[in-house]
């Protein structure tokens, strides 16, 4: 049953998801993006590489999505954090400096036991105004 409050947000560029979820959902101004990691789009399954390449392409699937949304991590207002070990904030930190844009979104960052991956984030973006808001949902 298709809902006027609410839609899903999918890109074929970013994994289908590994779960029964959409990669994000549309409700009236506001995008939430399910939890993304450093998953390959072609395989559904964690990408090769140390952590610096698990947070790129953490962040590459995130933009994605946002993409298919007409956003971008401007559009960010909140963002949550899944480490799978806490000994790697400064490194994800520096990371995500480099990452995000500014002013960065609020955040929270917590340690979680991840299914052979070492980060996923999920994340809030805003559509700037009604206008563009209303436009987007026709």
């Amino acid at each position: 049953m298709k809902s006027e409050f609410k839609r899903a947000v999918a890109s074929e560029d970013a994994p289908a998801g590994r779960g029964p979820f959409p990669q994000a959902i549309q409700v009236g101004p506001l995008v939430f993006v399910s939890g993304q990691g450093p998953i390959a789009q072609a395989t559904n399954r964690p990408i090769e590489g140390d952590f610096s390449a698990q947070v790129r392409k953490t962040f590459e699937n995130l933009a994605n999505i946002l993409k298919a949304a007409d956003l971008d991590l401007t559009h960010v207002v909140k963002v949550t954090v899944y480490l799978s070990d806490l000994t790697r904030v400064e490194e994800f930190n520096k990371l995500y400096e480099s990452l995000m844009p500014q002013p960065f979104p609020a955040r929270t960052l917590v340690q979680a036991g991840l299914r052979g991956i070492d980060v996923e984030m999920d994340a809030i973006a805003a559509r700037p105004s009604i206008a563009a808001w209303a436009a987007a949902a026709v």
